[in-house]
């Protein structure tokens, strides 16, 4: 597998309530050219999203997000999840990523965080929220003493916004949650998901 973050100059953050939804919109976003999605593991039937595109979609890199402990990381493996995504890193839920044996991205928000993931080896990270925590400024910042870090900023961040991030040295991609207005999935509007997916090809500067 390619590294997650040289799929796509944005990696579609994707929350699904109707799993009906799920291959629906996997497909929309390869039809629109982006090879990836990170389904967010934040509704009760996220698992069976995710292993609905896991059996039906295989061509699209398969990421399950908001990754919080252990058991999370098991279930999701389980599911057919192909790499996982975590909004922060607790000892307990790193050594779980580690010993699954998949690609991961464990989020990050201060220097000091940064630095014990780096200290265990991990030197490409999420940075959540990404806004919230700092923008831009704050990753230009960490970029002069932990060069060797690799960023994909998740959290607020727009199509407008989003070129600002990829114009840092030490970012790859962002996350980026914009692609599946509510509206076109509850209308079917699975083409619209594909416009928007194909539009974020052209953010990278």
């Amino acid at each position: 597998m390619t590294s997650i973050t040289e799929i796509a100059p944005v990696i579609p953050v994707v929350t699904i309530d109707d799993p009906d939804s799920a291959v629906p919109i996997a497909r929309a976003l390869l039809d629109g050219g982006v090879g990836i999605i990170e389904l967010t593991l934040r509704t009760p039937s996220a698992l069976d999203s995710l292993a609905r595109i896991a059996r039906q979609v295989p061509e699209i890199a398969l990421g399950a997000g908001t990754v919080l402990d252990a058991p999370t990381v098991e279930r999701a493996v389980a599911a057919g999840a192909q790499f996982l995504v975590s909004p922060g890193t607790t000892p307990t839920l790193l050594a779980a990523m580690e010993r699954c044996g998949l690609p991961f991205l464990p989020g990050a928000a201060t220097v000091s965080e940064a630095m014990v993931l780096l200290e265990r080896g991990h030197e490409t990270l999420k940075f959540f929220p990404a806004v919230a925590a700092g923008g831009t400024a704050m990753l230009a910042a960490i970029a002069a003493p932990l060069p060797q870090l690799r960023f994909c900023p998740t959290g607020g961040i727009t199509p407008q916004t989003a070129g600002d991030f990829l114009a840092l040295s030490n970012v790859d991609c962002v996350g980026g949650s914009w692609f599946t207005p509510a509206d076109a999935v509850a209308t079917g509007d699975f083409a619209r998901v594909s416009e928007l997916a194909a539009q974020s090809l052209a953010l990278r500067p």
